[in-house]
């Protein structure tokens, strides 16, 4: 019987490091359903950030943005534009898991530390993963304020309206190439993660272009993170567009996990958010791959939403275009119907659907 030496309770946060907070965190409520919930900056005693923590379900998202041009979260946006900086995981023992990571390989950003107020305390404490980004572990059993200490509840005048995002799926990060089986070595060695699933470039390709994609899960399958690296094609793959442009390894997108796809995603188009689109032909010969659905097709065919089916169920998902200018981060929303895997059959449409709009962008 392996014990897991690094047992996790989840994903804690994402913290994205991104140039204007306050407007970003307005965005998040409005086009995702966000609620605000607590601030930290001058105005809490904190003078070098300001910071807003948004909920949703189980989903916590920090943005952060810094008050001066120096200094490290000012060189991070600079470098990748806005960005994922900290994959947040919550565990029991905060020491514990930078003593088992850090003995095992993992390089310390941060030794764990106490942060106290009047609700109590949490420990956190720090590793570095793929090109700048982190893990930060949050061990916050004595602690009962809104988020962490250091941050005021805050409340916002708009009123969102949550449209049924309930917690992060998987986190997926884009890595060099040749580097991802050393990314996928980290997890399976450093932090007791499991090699779940392997695509190769065979699974996942055009006629122009190709990826390598690995998915790691930690024991109890509450974290997933799957890694990409680029794989040769005739042309420039998405995974080369996104290292060109954030300037590195980082996180390419969050899978946020939803209970009705319809609902949230019709919500999010009337809001603005816009998708990546796959051709009606997509739908012609769906039910012949996929078998039966408990949904109708025709609403999946307007809002342009993709399902795949493995041997535990199906899925439906979708993808958003890049969230911001440059063409990195976006958001994958996905409804599970016992399928535990990740649209391997929809890959081809997708990486179709991604090469339009590069080919849009002069980056194919």
């Amino acid at each position: 019987m392996n014990v897991d030496f690094l047992p996790l309770n989840g994903t804690d946060y994402v913290e994205l490091y991104v140039g204007n907070a306050k407007q970003s965190a307005l965005y998040y409520q409005y086009a995702f359903g966000y609620e605000l919930i607590a601030y930290s900056g001058p105005e809490t005693g904190i003078r070098d950030r300001a910071s807003y923590v948004l909920k949703q379900g189980k989903i916590r998202l920090i943005l952060t943005s810094p008050m001066q041009p120096e200094g490290p979260i000012a060189d991070h946006i600079r470098l990748h534009g806005d960005g994922v900086k900290v994959l947040a995981l919550w565990v029991d023992d905060a020491e514990k898991s930078w003593k088992e990571t850090t003995t095992r390989g993992a390089v310390s950003v941060e030794a764990p530390k106490t942060l106290s107020d009047q609700f109590g305390s949490v420990k956190v404490a720090s590793i570095k993963t793929y090109g700048d980004t982190i893990h930060t572990f949050v061990e916050r059993k004595d602690y009962s304020g809104v988020f962490l200490p250091g941050f005021m509840p805050k409340k916002s005048s708009y009123t969102p309206t949550p449209i049924g995002l309930q917690y992060i799926d998987h986190c997926v990060g884009n890595v060099d190439l040749g580097e991802m089986n050393k990314w996928v070595a980290f997890y399976e060695n450093v932090m007791g993660f499991k090699l779940l699933i392997t695509f190769d470039d065979k699974d996942i390709s055009t006629e122009y272009s190709a990826l390598m994609s690995k998915v790691v899960s930690n024991g109890n399958g509450y974290v997933k993170f799957p890694i990409n690296e680029p794989a040769e094609g005739k042309k420039k793959s998405q995974i080369e567009e996104y290292l060109d442009f954030y300037k590195g390894p980082g996180v390419q997108h969050m899978a946020i996990a939803t209970d009705d796809i319809i609902h949230t995603v019709g919500e999010l188009r009337k809001r603005g958010v816009e998708f990546l689109e796959v051709p009606s032909s997509y739908y012609e010969d769906l039910l012949d791959r996929v078998g039966k659905i408990d949904e109708d097709l025709q609403p999946l065919k307007d809002l342009n939403i993709l399902v795949d089916r493995d041997e535990e169920g199906y899925l439906l998902q979708i993808f958003t275009k890049p969230i911001q200018d440059r063409p990195t981060l976006f958001f994958e929303i996905i409804q599970r119907k016992g399928a535990k895997s990740f649209g391997k059959g929809n890959f081809k449409a997708l990486f179709e659907a991604i090469e339009r709009e590069q080919e849009l962008r002069g980056n194919l």
